[in-house]
C-alpha cells in the first residue's frame, strides 16, 4: 500500500507548491525510495494546451503526448518518476469522465453531483499513478490556493482519501506565506494563520507548515505559528528564498523535513540518512563554477514573462553544469528587433544564441533577423521547434535565393512553403491535443554534428509539440545550398535535425523537437551540454582575437569581424 503526501498551497499563488513537492520527492529518493507525483488544477481546460503562455507559463510534454503544467517539469527533473498523462488532471478532464459516464448511463439512472461522483473521480486519478505497484510514496500537489471555491471539490476528496487511508498512510503539508511588512519592520503570521483555519473549516488540518518567506523565521516566530495552527513547533519549517531552485532539498533536510515525513508515515523501510551528495555538489557548481562563465541570447516570443520557456531556462542551466559554468542568459523579445536598424549591435554582445518554440506571426522576422546574423558571424545558433523552422526559412531566402519563403503558419500565400502544415492535420480545425505530441525516434546521418553530440548514437527518442513541419519538396533545394539534414523520423516522414557544415559555423543546429524536457540537472541533455561549450569556446575565440587587434581597431564593428574572419 502506497503512502500519500497531500501539498496544499494558501494566501497566494505562485509560492512554490511545485518546487516544494518535487524537493519532497527528491528528498525522499535520496533515502531510497520509489515516488510518483500528480498535479491536481482547479481550471476548466481539460488541459493547458490550449492556454496562453502568458496566463499559464509554459505547457510541458511528457513522453506519451500529454500537454501537462509546468510544475510536471518540477517532478520530473527533481526526481525519477517517469509521469504519464495520468500524472495530471484538471477540473474540466475530471467533470468530461463524469459527463461522459453519465452519457452512458454509467451511474443507473442516479442523480449526478459533486459529492460523491466528482469527488470519487478524483479519488480514483490519484490511486490510478499507483496501479503498478511501484511508489513508495505519491505526492499530491493541489493547484489554486486555499479558499478558491475551484478548488473545493479536490480539497474534499483528499479530506476523504485521509480518512480512508489512515493516518498513518496520509500526510498533509500545507505551503503559505509569512510576508515582512517594511513599514513595521516585521514578519508577520497572521496570513498564515487564516489560511490554515480555512483548511481546517473543510476537515484538513496540515501537520507540515511550510513558511515562505524572505528571511528565516525566529523561535518565537515558530512557537506562535505552532500554538495557533495546531501543529508541532519542529513541523513549522521556513521555505526561505535561496540563490538555486535546486538548494530547496538541501535547506528542507537541514530543518529535518524528510525525518519528519518519514516518522509521520512511518517510512521504516527507508535508509537511516538522505545521500545528498551529488545535490550538495550540484549546488556548489552552480554558485561557484570554476571554469568562468558565457552569455546566451534568448530571441524569443514570450520573455515577458519566464515561467513560459522554465524548461529551457533550466537546460541551460545544466548545460552550464555540464561545463562548470555560469550560464548568463539575456531574454530579448523577437519583436524588437523587427523594425531596430541597429538590432546587430544588441547581439554583438552575446556568444551564442537561441530561439525557442512558439506559435503564431508575431516576432517571427525578428527571429529571422538573430538567426541570419548568428549565421553570418558564426555565432553558435540554436534552434528549437519554431526556431529551426524560422532557421529553414532563414537559409532558403538568403543561401537559396528563394525570395518571400515562408511558413504557410504566417503567409498561406507564399510561393516557397518552406514549412507547411502537419499532413496528418490537414482539414482537422480542433486545436486541443491534435499536434503531433509526445516522444518520437529519429535516425541521426553519420559524421554530422548531432551524432557526435549525441554520443554515436544512431537513433535518439525526444518529444515533440508542433502543428507544422519541414516540406520535403525542398529538401534537395536546400540541401545543394548546404544545409544538413541530420535527423529523419525513421518512416522518412519528417525533418528533425537541421545543420551547417562544421567548416562553415563551428555549431549551428535546429531540431524540431523539445530537448528542454529530457534535461535534468543531475543528467545535462547532451545538446544543451554542447551548446553552451560551444558557446564559450566562441567567447574565449573572440578574447583572443580582441586582445590581438590594435587598441584602435577594437570597435564594436572590428569585433564582430574578428569573430566571423575566426
Amino acid at each position: 500500500m502506497p503512502k500519500y503526501i497531500f501539498v496544499t498551497g494558501g494566501v497566494v499563488s505562485s509560492l512554490g507548491k511545485g518546487l516544494a513537492a518535487s524537493s519532497i520527492g527528491a528528498l525522499l529518493e535520496a533515502r531510497g525510495l520509489h515516488v510518483t507525483l500528480i498535479k491536481l488544477d482547479p481550471y476548466l481546460n481539460v488541459d493547458p494546451g490550449t492556454m496562453s503562455p502568458f496566463q499559464h507559463g509554459e505547457v510541458f510534454v511528457t513522453d506519451d503526448g500529454a500537454e501537462t503544467d509546468l510544475d510536471l517539469g518540477h517532478y520530473e527533473r527533481f526526481t525519477h518518476a517517469h509521469l504519464s498523462q495520468a500524472n495530471n488532471w484538471t477540473s474540466g478532464r475530471i467533470y468530461r469522465e463524469v459527463i461522459d459516464k453519465e452519457r452512458r448511463g454509467d451511474y443507473l439512472g442516479k442523480t449526478i453531483q459533486v459529492i460523491p461522483h466528482v469527488t470519487n473521480e478524483i479519488k480514483d486519478a490519484i490511486r490510478k499513478v499507483t496501479a503498478d505497484g511501484e511508489a513508495d510514496v505519491v505526492i499530491v500537489e493541489i493547484g489554486g490556493t486555499v479558499g478558491d471555491i475551484e478548488s473545493l471539490p479536490f480539497l474534499e476528496a483528499i479530506r476523504q482519501m485521509g480518512n480512508e487511508e489512515g493516518r498513518e498512510n496520509a500526510l498533509f503539508i500545507h505551503v503559505t506565506l509569512v510576508p515582512y511588512i517594511a513599514a513595521s519592520g516585521e514578519l508577520k503570521t497572521k496570513p498564515t494563520q487564516h489560511s490554515v483555519r480555512e483548511l481546517r473549516e473543510i476537515g484538513i488540518q496540515p501537520e507540515i507548515l511550510l513558511c515562505r518567506s524572505d528571511r528565516p523565521l525566529s523561535h518565537d516566530l515558530r512557537s506562535k505559528i505552532a500554538l495557533f495552527c495546531n501543529v508541532k513547533e519542529e513541523a513549522v519549517v521556513t521555505a526561505q528564498d535561496v540563490e538555486t531552485i535546486y538548494e530547496v532539498p538541501l535547506a528542507f533536510h537541514d530543518q529535518g523535513l524528510d525525518e519528519l515525513i518519514v516518522s509521520a508515515l512511518h517510512l521504516k523501510e527507508t535508509a537511516a540518512h538522505a545521500d545528498l551528495t551529488a545535490w550538495r555538489k550540484l549546488v556548489d557548481t552552480i554558485r561557484e563554477p570554476s571554469a568562468g562563465e558565457t552569455s546566451i541570447a534568448i530571441v524569443g516570443k514570450y520573455v515577458e514573462l519566464e515561467d513560459s520557456y522554465k524548461s529551457l531556462r533550466e537546460a541551460l542551466t545544466h548545460g552550464g553544469v555540464a561545463n562548470n559554468l555560469r550560464v548568463n542568459i539575456k531574454w530579448i523579445e523577437s519583436e524588437e528587433l523587427m523594425d531596430d536598424s541597429n538590432f546587430e549591435a544588441r547581439l554583438r554582445d552575446f556568444d551564442a544564441i537561441l530561439v525557442p518554440g512558439g506559435f503564431g506571426k508575431r516576432g517571427v522576422e525578428g527571429m529571422i533577423r538573430a538567426i541570419s546574423y548568428a549565421r553570418r558571424t558564426r555565432t553558435p545558433y540554436f534552434g528549437i521547434c519554431l526556431g529551426m523552422q524560422t532557421a529553414c526559412i532563414e537559409f532558403a531566402r538568403n543561401a537559396c535565393d528563394l525570395k518571400d519563403a515562408d511558413s504557410t503558419e504566417f503567409n498561406v500565400e507564399t510561393p516557397h512553403p518552406i514549412i507547411f502544415k502537419l499532413r496528418d492535420l490537414v482539414n482537422v480545425e480542433e486545436m486541443g491535443g491534435t499536434m503531433r505530441l509526445g516522444a518520437w525516434v529519429c535516425r541521426l546521418a553519420e559524421g554530422s554534428l548531432a551524432r557526435e553530440v549525441y554520443r554515436g548514437e544512431s537513433e535518439i527518442s525526444e518529444r515533440h509539440r508542433h502543428r507544422y513541419e519541414f516540406n520535403p519538396t525542398y529538401r534537395e533545394t536546400l540541401a545543394k545550398g548546404g544545409l544538413i539534414f541530420s535527423g529523419i523520423s525513421t518512416d522518412g516522414k519528417f525533418v528533425e535535425i537541421v545543420e551547417l557544415l562544421r567548416d562553415e559555423h563551428p555549431w549551428f543546429l535546429g531540431c524540431q523537437f523539445h530537448p528542454e524536457f529530457k534535461s535534468k540537472p543531475l543528467a545535462p541533455h547532451p545538446l544543451f551540454a554542447s551548446f553552451v561549450h560551444a558557446a564559450f569556446q566562441n567567447r574565449l575565440q573572440t578574447e583572443t582575437a580582441v586582445e590581438q587587434m590594435p587598441e584602435t581597431e577594437t570597435t564594436p564593428i572590428d569585433r564582430a569581424a574578428s569573430v566571423s574572419e575566426n
